[in-house]
């Protein structure tokens, strides 16, 4: 497999101000719904426009959180962004990475009258059985992908091989998923089977681990990945590589470095499908920095599967 970089954009608000800490990236209407996990709120980005969606309530008082103001911990750290359906209509399933207490909340994003509305919901108890599935201690569980395949979600540990925690995944049901944020089912009736764990290898010592996922026609896998120096689920660290990684289950079938543009590495974080031309695979992803005064980036990249 062979990656490259062919297009680079910031992502900023239609007032100027940066789109933060990209974490996820789906299909919204005639746009893209991308995921911040240091706000309350998601970027609606379409033909010449990026406007706010709230998506959650502010906190404490806050819609935004960063380390130098001591307002971190109370961030939802929303990571994952899937397609999904409420009711036939088409919508987005935005999840929380389940690292702290504070993030265990799903979110489904749809249009009314082109408008896009939220709700959501504590999934908590579902949280609860995805880590007693992987066997991952409450404190190290760190859901940072997923992907829709059909009817299932698979959904990604990114793991940290210096704490010992590799990268995995489980799936679950995108009707149960749904129907948990809606209210309609229990958040721990929603079954989570089919554990899997994903060896992708690491990069100057530094294990490679999953950021996002997407499914391609074929039913395999490209997952996004990075190699940060990290002693926890929790605080940042430095990005020595990203990678994509071609997967088919739990067989990692190729692993390619991520460019590096301008001589910096950028931790993509969210993947999405554009299009899939023979062997080559149209992907849009964005980036999360971690700086909060930086717009995050949006990157063309185009993987060549040989």
């Amino acid at each position: 497999m062979r990656v490259t970089v062919d297009g680079v954009g910031a992502l900023r608000f239609d007032d100027g101000t940066p789109v933060r800490a990209a974490s996820g990236i789906a299909p919204l209407g005639d746009g893209w719904l991308v995921a911040q996990d240091d706000a309350t709120h998601a970027a609606w980005r379409r033909p010449g426009s990026v406007t706010r969606v709230r998506v959650l309530p502010p906190v404490e008082g806050h819609d935004t959180f960063a380390a130098a103001l001591g307002t971190k911990h109370l961030k939802p750290d929303l990571e994952v962004a899937c397609p999904a359906e409420v009711d036939g209509a088409p919508a987005v399933l935005l999840l929380g990475s389940g690292s702290t207490a504070r993030r265990v909340r799903g979110v489904l994003v749809r249009l009314e009258d082109g408008r896009p509305v939220s709700v959501a919901a504590d999934l908590g108890a579902l949280y609860g059985r995805v880590a007693a599935v992987l066997g991952v201690p409450a404190d190290q569980l760190n859901l940072e992908g997923g992907s829709r395949l059909g009817d299932t979600v698979r959904w990604y540990q990114r793991g940290n091989l210096a704490a010992g925690v590799p990268s995995a995944s489980v799936e679950v049901p995108l009707a149960g998923l749904v129907a948990a944020v809606l209210g309609r089912t229990a958040p721990g009736a929603v079954p989570v089977t089919r554990p899997c764990r994903h060896e992708l290898g690491e990069v100057d010592g530094v294990g490679l681990a999953v950021t996002d996922a997407v499914a391609l026609p074929d039913g395999r896998e490209l997952l996004s990945a990075a190699a940060e120096d990290t002693p926890n689920a929790v605080d940042d660290g430095p990005v020595v590589a990203t990678a994509l990684a071609l997967v088919d289950g739990p067989e990692v079938l190729a692993v390619a470095r991520i460019p590096e543009i301008g001589g910096r590495v950028h931790k993509v974080e969210g993947l999405a499908l554009r299009e899939v031309r023979g062997a080559e695979v149209h992907l849009l992803a964005v980036v999360d920095d971690d700086d909060p005064d930086t717009p995050s980036a949006e990157l063309a990249l185009r993987a060549v599967l040989d």
